[in-house]
């Protein structure tokens, strides 16, 4: 954590580390280096400890073939962004490639800095390891220096009249909205310092390492077409806001053009949090914002996840945040993991499920309504474990953040903080018919029922063999027979949570 009193210290050299925040713009740890130091580096680490257990999964799932993962991707187009934006104004990146806790303090070291600036970080394990910086840093008797960055409010920044930490939204949200001044959305402004930065000394200049030799295969990240670096963010907002008016009313349904798309962007930090909000809360005040309040919400939420780890750091080892949720009986054996398998590959039969199992597996994405619906039939149909769920995002999502994956899961299994009571169960039939009821999104990702009326998309099963064969459709065959019945589900759903 930064100390108020080293904020007026000065150093002659500075190195900034690059992590969840890709940008050279609005970037606190960025800012206060320039400010603070004549001369200052920047540095990104492509983190083995990272990268080798994605290797292994992908190993484990799909051996003889290289590794792919469209995260790595973005990153590397945001980096080359990053690079040319730092370049131009005096300086650039260097990258580096290994344990960060090992090669930070070394490269600090090596370019004989006297402090060294980052932004936090909020997971436990990457607490450990800026633990174990920090410590080496200062063994060498140079300054460790974090920030806030990545969330508008964080930690012990809101808490209840009790100074207690909240774990209900919506009094949560109350008190962020009312505690929130103009100096909290307030951008960082770099450029008025960045003289400060320093060249990238030769014997560290080198090119970014290519795809190729961080040992991925490409994906379908470029088919796909989702922007990359500061230029991708700033041209999905521009978008954004164009529709932002209708965003209330648009973005539950799964085919409509409602998002922002923004959250990978978000995640690695190719734009600021602050930007977002302060845009969100401007319009909202405006007679027609109430798409840019219902955003705004959004926003907020983010910063409720991470402040719910902070408080809670041992959800990151599996547990439940009720802890007397602990004690449910998940569905196990066989039939259990080929249920979850049907899952993970869109076979369940449902196809608003299917279809958006689909969706995360082609492009990384998910709708949010979609998540939600996929998360509760998984733990509430299905009986599996909400934590392997949990895990599989982790692996498919571009925008996987652990405090709002985390925080999601657990509150479509009912065992988070402010989830929704485990006899509430989304029927994944009603919820088709309301949210897609033309069943576009369904078409788009299960062809082979195009050809079906709205009428029998949302539950094949129950137009018939000769009604479904009229439009090209033999369950089983082209399509999965639904391989839970919904209604006997709740039931066995209502027995596990009430016990």
């Amino acid at each position: 954590m930064t100390r108020a009193r080293r904020l007026n210290d000065s150093f002659d050299t500075g190195l900034v580390w690059f992590r969840r925040d890709l940008r050279n713009t609005d970037n606190a740890a960025l800012y206060y280096a320039l400010k603070h130091c004549e001369r200052v580096w920047c540095v990104f680490v492509f983190d083995t400890t990272i990268l080798q257990p994605l290797h292994e999964l992908w190993q484990k799932r799909h051996p003889d073939t290289q590794t792919q993962d469209r995260r790595i991707e973005f990153i590397l187009g945001a980096l080359h962004e990053l690079d040319e934006a730092l370049s131009a104004q005096g300086g650039g990146l260097i990258v580096l490639y290994g344990d960060p806790a090992e090669l930070v303090p070394k490269l600090a070291d090596e370019l004989g800095v006297d402090a060294v600036f980052t932004n936090h970080d909020y997971e436990p394990v990457a607490i450990d390891r800026d633990e174990t910086v920090r410590e080496r840093l200062e063994d060498a008797e140079r300054q460790w220096l974090t920030f806030k960055d990545q969330v508008i409010f964080e930690r012990d920044e809101i808490l209840t009249g009790q100074r207690k930490p909240f774990t209900v939204f919506t009094p949560y949200k109350n008190a962020w909205l009312k505690e929130v001044t103009a100096f909290d959305l307030k951008p960082y402004p770099v450029e008025k310092y960045a003289d400060h930065l320093a060249p990238t000394p030769a014997k560290l200049h080198r090119k970014l390492p290519s795809l190729k030799q961080l040992g991925f295969a490409p994906s379908n990240l470029a088919e796909l077409a989702i922007p990359t670096g500061m230029s991708g963010a700033q041209s999905l907002l521009d978008d954004f806001m164009s529709r932002i008016d209708s965003y209330a009313d648009r973005r539950d349904f799964p085919a409509a053009k409602g998002p922002s798309y923004l959250s990978v962007h978000l995640r690695f930090g190719t734009v600021s949090i602050r930007t977002l909000a302060r845009l969100a809360q401007e319009m909202s005040l405006q007679p027609d914002g109430q798409g840019s309040a219902t955003w705004l919400s959004e926003l907020i939420w983010r910063d409720f996840y991470f402040m719910i780890l902070a408080h809670n750091p041992r959800l990151a080892k599996g547990v439940s945040f009720k802890e007397e949720y602990d004690r449910l009986r998940w569905e196990k054996g066989p039939a259990a993991e080929e249920a979850f398998a049907a899952w993970c590959e869109g076979r369940t039969g449902y196809p608003l499920v299917d279809a958006a199992m689909l969706q995360i597996n082609s492009t990384g994405y998910m709708h949010n309504r979609l998540r939600m619906v996929a998360a509760s039939f998984l733990v509430k149909d299905l009986g599996v474990d909400w934590r392997l769920g949990e895990a599989y995002f982790a692996e498919q999502l571009n925008d996987f953040d652990f405090s709002a994956n985390n925080g999601g899961w657990q509150w479509a299994a009912s065992t988070g903080c402010d989830a929704q009571p485990y006899f509430r169960i989304f029927n994944p039939i009603t919820q088709s018919e309301k949210f897609d009821s033309d069943g576009r999104f369904i078409k788009r990702y299960l062809p082979q029922l195009a050809k079906l009326p709205s009428k029998w998309i949302h539950a094949p099963w129950k137009a018939g063999a000769e009604q479904l064969a009229a439009f090209g459709v033999v369950l089983g065959k082209d399509y999965p027979e639904p391989i839970v019945d919904h209604a006997e589900a709740r039931e066995r759903t209502l027995a596990r949570f009430g016990k």
